[in-house]
This record gives structure tokens, sequence and C-alpha cells, in this order.
């Protein structure tokens, strides 16, 4: 059978059994990298249609689709909407009763379903995987990576179990895979390529452009002292109250931090909204039922941290409202991304506070170990499975040692955070320094002198400094987004390096009201110079002026290339034009910021 008549055949099950008239952008495509049995990574905007390019192919291979998804509320999500639809699929995950666990298995061993959601942390358990390799009547014929982004370790949510998942594919036969997610930069490609294993892939990019999000930013800053905080967090308070009733509709609030979540979601409840809330320290029932009170339309509202909300499919989310800034524009797509699903309009709004970049940086200071750290894990590993020197020295004595269970691991490191160990770990597997069995139990690897091995550990850790790095450039890049005078929907295409027509989506705040000054005549003659040189003067306690020297803290001086009472778009001498709120921009030669109404603290930009 071509692959012509068989897209035909799919295009009338998606009539018949999904009711949808036509694929979108990109779907064909991907569909027909599938049919090819090629490896394939697309990415696609939520709400773009992912799952079908998974379901629809499902229905017409001869062996089963392993569908590989990091959050279970996902997986049950989708599984419902093909129950719905009177297709049978299988779940397997933490939350399965032991009795429908062994139905499940019994039902995959005699090939009596052709999907089966899984979690990472299933696929690698050596049971499971021999089921999959040889114990069933029809083979595994696609492997599919959900929220693919999750593999790498560049990405904005690395989690270590999806490194597991290219040794499971290669175990039960090397089956083609396909990766999806909604967001990745070239960089995050190039990883989950990597992670994956993936052969020659298909690259499938539908673009991240959805006119119908309506980005804006809203300033709240203040100063630096303590009553000048408390101002600003009243205005902020203020703000998102002014928002939520100009605003239509469900909507979340994003916010940094469980205590947040537990303030904010109390004044709004106090002013007599229904609201729900959602972090990942809630005992998991209660996380269940306040997603359900908002799923369902009982609450209008849900305060949450970034734990919320991946694979959430609510469709008529109305408006996304970020309390503080996130720690990327990766993570900003993907929160923001959850509003209007539906294909209407939905409002993005950032509140804006320079200070708020203190959380993100607290966030980052914690998130990687040091190679002090990595050099512990590793003697930790080395004390208790047998030393590098007795590894080379004779492999077989070596080898007979019991292997450190990850757990063992961890009580004997009890002051090193569980996320450092698991980020340490996976970076010493990759790094070929240590090795892990199928029951994560780990060792070193043979045939290294001690002094390589060290010398291996310190190179590898070079690289978490670069991801520091990378952390701190990309939250740099968010702050660069909120300050910016330039069209929203232009700035985040840019990240991720799009070829874009789109100079302005003529929705944001931005292009809707852009911040700019009259156009300067051209000054020629002396008299016309002098004219100017004492206009300048007199404007010293007013705004800006088109061609002025400027100077912002870390950026040094630059000219001011536009300007409104609130902000000072300036050209730097590297070419590119940032956009600085007016009162943290200084005139060359002040030692105070332009505005004299405001403390110079307030100009600080280090970050």
């Amino acid at each position: 059978m071509t692959l012509d008549t068989r897209l035909r055949d799919l295009r009338r099950t998606m009539r018949e059994r999904f009711g949808i008239g036509r694929l979108r952008g990109g779907q064909e495509a991907i569909i027909r990298s599938v049919l090819a049995r090629r490896d394939t990574l697309a990415t696609m905007p939520s709400g773009a249609g992912k799952s079908l390019c998974y379901q629809l192919p499902a229905l017409h291979l001869n062996g089963v689709t392993l569908v590989v998804s990091p959050l279970i509320s996902l997986m049950k999500d989708q599984a419902d909407k093909l129950h719905a639809l009177g297709i049978d699929c299988l779940l397997l995950n933490s939350t399965v009763k032991r009795k429908d666990e062994q139905s499940a298995l019994q039902a995959l061993r005699d090939g009596r379903t052709r999907i089966v959601f899984v979690t990472p942390e299933r696929l690698a358990q050596p049971a499971f995987v021999d089921v999959l390799a040889g114990g069933t009547r029809v083979p595994v014929e696609l492997v599919v990576v959900d929220e693919a982004h999750c593999v790498s370790k560049w990405g904005h949510d690395f989690r270590p179990a999806f490194l597991d998942i290219a040794h499971a594919v290669d175990t039960i036969g090397g089956p083609p895979v396909l990766a999806l997610t909604a967001t990745a930069t070239p960089e995050v490609v190039d990883d989950i390529v990597h992670a994956l294993r993936l052969r020659d892939p298909t690259i499938v990019r539908t673009g991240t452009y959805r006119p119908n999000l309506h980005y804006r930013v809203v300033h709240t800053g203040g100063g630096h002292g303590r009553r000048e905080a408390a101002r600003a967090l009243e205005l902020k308070q203020q703000r998102v109250l002014d928002l939520i009733g100009e605003l239509q509709g469900a909507g979340i609030v994003y916010v940094a931090t469980v205590r947040d979540v537990q303030r904010v979601w109390a004044w709004l409840a106090a002013s007599g909204e229904s609201v729900a809330r959602y972090h990942g320290r809630m005992p998991a029932r209660q996380r269940r039922d306040e997603q359900d009170r908002f799923m369902n339309g009982d609450a209008r509202l849900i305060v949450a941290t970034n734990a919320f909300g991946m694979g959430i499919d609510k469709p008529d989310v109305r408006f996304v409202i970020h309390y503080q800034i996130p720690g990327n524009l990766d993570a900003y797509y993907q929160e923001t991304g959850r509003a209007g699903r539906d294909g209407e309009a939905a409002d993005c709004v950032l509140l804006f506070d320079l200070n708020d970049r203190r959380i993100q940086q607290f966030f980052l200071a914690g998130k990687y170990p040091d190679a002090a750290l990595v050099l512990q894990v590793f003697d930790a590993i080395a004390a208790a499975t047998g030393d590098a020197q007795q590894e080379a020295a004779s492999p077989s004595a070596g080898s007979a040692r019991t292997p450190l269970s990850g757990k063992a691991l961890a009580e004997k490191l009890t002051d090193v955070p569980s996320g450092k160990l698991d980020v340490a770990l996976a970076m010493l597997i990759d790094a070929r320094i240590i090795q892990r069995d199928r029951q994560h139990r780990y060792r070193l690897r043979t045939g290294a002198a001690p002094a390589q091995l060290r010398d291996a550990i310190l190179a590898a850790a070079e690289q978490f400094q670069q991801m520091r790095e990378r952390d701190r450039k990309a939250l740099q890049q968010m702050i660069d987004y909120a300050q910016s005078g330039r069209c929203r929907w232009r700035l985040m295409l840019e990240y991720y390096e799009e070829d874009t027509k789109i100079e302005r989506c003529g929705t944001c705040d931005n292009c809707l009201h852009p911040p700019h000054v009259e156009p300067l005549p051209e000054v020629h003659s002396p008299a016309a110079i002098a004219r100017r040189r004492a206009e300048r003067v007199a404007e010293q306690t007013r705004g800006w002026s088109r061609g002025e020297k400027a100077r912002v803290a870390r950026f040094g001086v630059g000219e001011v290339v536009m300007a409104t009472d609130e902000q000072v778009a300036i050209l730097f001498p590297d070419g590119n034009v940032r956009t600085f709120v007016a009162d943290r921009v200084r005139h060359v030669g002040d030692a105070k910021p332009r505005n004299r109404n405001v403390e110079s603290t307030s100009a600080r930009e280090d970050t």
C-alpha cells in the first residue's frame, strides 16, 4: 500500500472517528514521517493538535503505540477523550490499582490494545521493558515522547527520568520515535535529538505565533526601601483586582512561590472572587480537587505555581496573569499558551517589578551542583562500589561489587538536595563516568584511572557553569522583554529564531500604544546648535529627547531613539535597541536618575 493510499485511509478515519474535516498546518508532514517509519521531532504551539499526530496513525499501525507522558493528569485527560470516541487505550502509572494494572498488562500481552500511556518512570522499570521487548503478541511500532523538552538539560523543565527513554527504546527493538513539544529553541532541539538518540529525524516546526493571544506588560515596580516595597505590593494587588474585573471568563494567575500562592489566593478569596489554588506541596488529592474545581468551572480563577498547567486542556481560559516574571521566555510562552486554546482572543498580562528578579536569581542559585558537589557524589559511589584504581586493574573484581541504589546514595548524601543529586547523576552518566543498571543502581565504569575520572568530572562540571550562565542570560532576556517598547510577538519569535515577516502583531500593548517622541529637525547652523543646547538644559527636569546620550547600569552609554514619560528606548554601541523604565535611565554626567522624584537606588540594573 502506498503512502498516499494510507493517508486517504487516515483521512477517512479522521472524519469518521474523530469528527475532524481536515488536517491543520504541519500535521500531515508529521503523520507522513511517522508512516514512513522515520524518527520525528515536532514543535507545535499549544492547541495546534499534537495528539492527533500519533492517535490517528496509531489506529492504522500494526503494532502498539507507546505514549510516554510526564503528567498523570495529562495521560488521564487524553485517555478519557479516546474512550469517549470509542477508541481503546491503556493507562499504566502509579495511580492505577494493582488489580487493574494486571488486567492492563494482560491486555497488552494479548495485543488487545493499540495505544498505551506510561510515565517515563514506568518505562524505566526492567519488568515492564521485558514485557514490551518480547512478552507481547504485537510489537511496539511507535514510541511517542510528549513534552519532549523535558529530556533536554538546556530546557526550562528538565526531568532526569526522561534520560532513560532512549535506553528503553533500544531494548524493545528500536521502533521509530515521535518527539512532541510546544516550544524548543534550536539549542533545545539539538539536545532532544541527542538525548533521545533520534536517527536522522524529520524535524517539523509549525511556528509559535498564535495571533489570538494578546500580550501586555504592566509596570508595578517601586523603590528598594521597605516603605517603597510595601507601596509596590499594594499597587500590584490593586492591578490584579483591576485586571480581573476588566477581563472576562476564566483565568490563571501564576505566581513564583508557594507562599505567594497562599497569600494571593487569600486576598482574592477575601475580595469575593471564586478562586482555586494549586502548588506542588499540596497533597495529591487536594491538588486534584482544586484542579477539578477550575476545570469544571466551579472556580473562575486559579492561583498557581508553574506546577500547574502542563497538558491542561481547558479551551476557554480567557486570560493568564503573571504576578511575577518567570525565569525565561520559554516558561512564559508555555504558561501563557494555556490561554485561548479555543482560538478565541485571550489576554496575557505580565506584572513587572524589576525587584522580582531576585526570586528567580534565588532559584538559579540552587539549581546546578558545583564541581565539589559532583566530586562528592562520585566519591560516595566509588567508596561503596570499589574505587577506580581497582576497576582499572581488575574489572572483574570491580564488577563483582554491589552497585549502590539511588535510595542508599541519598541516605549517604543527606546534605545534598535531591534535585541537585539527580542533575549530578545525570551528568556523570552522560559523561560515561558512572553507569546505572536496570534496577537504577549506580557503579563506576571500568577502565579508567582515578586521575582520569576526576579530570573528566571537572571537565563535565564546566557544562554546569555554561548552563548557569545560559540561565542567567535567559532571565535577562525575560527582563529585556518586559522593558522593551517593541512588538511583544516579534520579540518572542526572534527568541525562537523563527524566520518571520511579522514586524507588528497589532494586538500587544506596544503595538497599540507605541512609545515615541516627535522627530527632531536636523540642526546644522551654529545658532540652531546653540538653541538646541539651551533647550536641552531646559529639559533637564522634563523628559528625554531623541539623540541624547543616556547611561544604564550594566549596559553603559547609548543614544536615546524614542521616549515617553514611562519608557526610554536606547541604541547601544553593540547595535541593539533596549527599552527601559524611564526612572532607571541616567543622563550622562548625572549622579542621579533623570526623574528627580525617584531615589537613585531605583536605577540599579544589575542582575
